[in-house]
């Protein structure tokens, strides 16, 4: 019951939330799909169980696209909080967990969003892989100059 336990149960527990997320959009997104189905289906002329059977496979390809989409998002967060309690496992301060977290999150995000633009799908996977490594690397680095005004204004204050 050390700090590995702490940091494993929470890396669950953020990967836990992260799917709940994830469920829930594709679910609301299957939903309205279906729903927006039945209405053009409806307005068509179509009978009950064409309509129904339209529907459903409306809702089906909707859910897919937003499996897909949230996948992508939901693939930042998990990289944030991998690295977050990484950085805080390994015996590092919660702030250097959280900006390195935090680069790895807009790292991997933007880095993402830019292979994808470019490349598609092989894009996303590049550059959402050197953007976290990109990311977490200038979130260390911000650490380190907020730990070196820390200390100086530290020894400043102690000489003064």
């Amino acid at each position: 019951m050390g700090s590995g336990t702490l940091a494993c149960g929470v890396k669950e527990s953020v990967k836990l939330y992260g799917n709940n997320i994830r469920s829930s959009h594709v679910e609301k997104s299957r939903d309205d799909a279906i729903i927006s189905a039945l209405v053009y289906a409806t307005s068509q002329g179509m009978s009950q169980t064409d309509s129904e059977k339209y529907a459903q496979k409306e809702g089906a390809k909707a859910a897919k696209l937003a499996t897909r989409k949230a996948n992508r998002v939901i693939g930042p967060i998990i990289s944030f909080g991998w690295d977050f309690f990484e950085a805080v496992y390994h015996g590092g301060t919660f702030t250097e967990g959280f900006l390195r977290g935090t680069g790895t999150l807009f790292g991997t995000y933007s880095g993402g969003f830019m292979g994808e633009q470019r490349l598609g799908r092989f894009g996303y996977l590049v550059g959402s892989q050197l953007g976290s490594w990109i990311g977490g690397r200038i979130g260390l680095m911000l650490y380190d100059v907020v730990n070196g005004v820390h200390y100086v204004l530290q020894f400043v204050q102690l000489h003064i």
